[in-house]
């Protein structure tokens, strides 16, 4: 969805548009920020249009069946198990709106997982900490109890601002070296792997904290 969309986004002011794998590297950033390192700092690139125009194709193809979002394999039994433990607290850091997070986890069942969600909407574009930092207080939680799971660098880099802990995941838009590269300590290769991973960050009460994922 999020290529298509693009597509459309170029279509529309006719611009050829960027490769995938160029497109692909601006996710987990807001749309501003994205638009502006897709334009390589080109004064005149319009952001704003393309930002409306992204927004316009992204709705319009969310009510066709064939984009639907799905689930990475492995997802839901992560979160019930997790949020099924009274010692961890679930959070959402995403460069999405909240509009648009919303009618994802709606779609799923999901939103009552998470007791914080922070969006785009309300806080600067990752790699910036605010989001992470503003899910900390509202649940609570200490930087050293809160981990961040993320598929991109900049997921990892808002962990480390915020001084949290960082696991990467491999099955996302970033090469698990560009995870490592900006910070994480362990990059998991599958959902099965997660828990595991939890427990290096809180070894005397297994995977137990609160984490805003991104």
């Amino acid at each position: 969805m999020i290529v298509a969309a693009m597509h459309s986004a170029y279509a529309r002011h006719g611009i050829e548009a960027p490769a995938r794998e160029r497109l692909l590297s601006i996710v987990g950033l807001s749309l501003p920020n994205a638009f502006a390192r897709l334009g390589e700092g080109d004064s005149a690139f319009p952001v704003a249009s393309f930002v409306a125009a992204y927004r316009e194709a992204f709705f319009a193809l969310r009510q066709q069946e064939l984009h639907l979002e799905p689930l990475f394999p492995g997802a839901r039994e992560a979160l019930d198990a997790l949020a099924a433990r009274g010692d961890v607290v679930l959070g959402i850091a995403t460069g999405k709106s909240r509009r648009g997070v919303d009618a994802v986890l709606r779609r799923h069942g999901l939103l009552d997982r998470f007791l914080t969600i922070q969006t785009a909407d309300d806080a600067p574009s990752k790699p910036d900490p605010g989001m992470v930092l503003a899910a900390m207080r509202e649940t609570g939680a200490a930087p050293a109890d809160t981990v961040v799971v993320g598929d991109t660098a900049y997921d990892v880099a808002m962990a480390r601002a915020a001084g949290a802990g960082a696991i990467g995941v491999a099955w996302g838009y970033h090469r698990p070296d560009a995870l490592v590269a900006a910070g994480a300590p362990v990059v998991i290769a599958d959902f099965a792997e997660l828990m595991p991973a939890l427990a290096r960050f809180w070894p005397a009460s297994g995977a137990a904290g609160t984490g805003p994922a991104g």
